[in-house]
């Protein structure tokens, strides 16, 4: 017996409205998301929070290398952030002052708890092309996309992890998050000089890390 074609429309059509549902999901800019969360819209707030928890989490928790702290700090960073929604310029990139709330909310906490952060010294450079090399050349790859394989990556992973505090900021925000310089100076409150040099210093010392582990031919 032939089913009912009326319901396999019904279905298509439901396929059909829930697909048009995710790509306008996907495609709300910011600026209205923030516009309906001043309004005290609830689905706004949940969209803000799914879209920037997880970059928010990345760059919080190689500050504090704790994870619960870190999802901790985060939400409070989200609470003043919201509380904080019409101070917001409309003018400025929301996901950088969004970032900016996160980063002062890690830095007092630090500064409150005096936490101290291992400082290593990088060893002295080879002169052969390697991975570290890769990793500490300007020019190449992010350290991230650097990681061809598995092992590689795990290592990358722990190396920035062993970084000073400060550069481990400032590399998540260029090559995980994707910022530019000057986005990671208005974040960060460096000025643009010293932003580039601790990028610069970090990769070296990121050269160093993984050299020692082996990477270095």
């Amino acid at each position: 017996m032939a089913g009912d074609p009326s319901k396999g429309s019904v279905c298509c059509r439901a396929r059909l409205e829930l697909a048009a549902d995710l790509v306008e999901k996907a495609t709300i800019e910011d600026s209205e998301l923030v516009s309906e969360a001043r309004k005290g819209s609830q689905r706004a707030y949940a969209e803000i929070v799914e879209r920037y928890q997880r970059p928010l989490f990345s760059l919080v928790v190689r500050m504090v290398k704790a994870p619960e702290l870190a999802e901790d700090l985060c939400q409070e960073a989200f609470v003043k952030a919201f509380k904080a929604l019409d101070s917001y310029d409309d003018g400025r990139k929301f996901s950088s002052w969004l970032f900016k709330i996160a980063h002062n909310t890690t830095i007092d906490h630090l500064r409150r708890k005096r936490l101290q952060f291992e400082s290593l010294d990088g060893d002295e450079e080879s002169d052969r092309p390697s991975h570290a090399q890769t990793v500490a050349d300007e020019k190449a790859l992010s350290p991230e996309m650097s990681a061809q394989s598995s092992d590689l990556g795990r290592v990358l992973e722990l190396a920035i992890d062993q970084l000073r505090e400060d550069y481990r900021e400032v590399i998540v925000l260029r090559f995980v998050e994707g910022l530019a310089y000057q986005e990671i100076a208005d974040i960060t409150g460096l000025p643009l000089g010293t932003v580039k040099t601790n990028i610069h210093r970090a990769r070296k010392d990121l050269a160093a890390l993984i050299e020692k582990e082996g990477y270095g031919r």
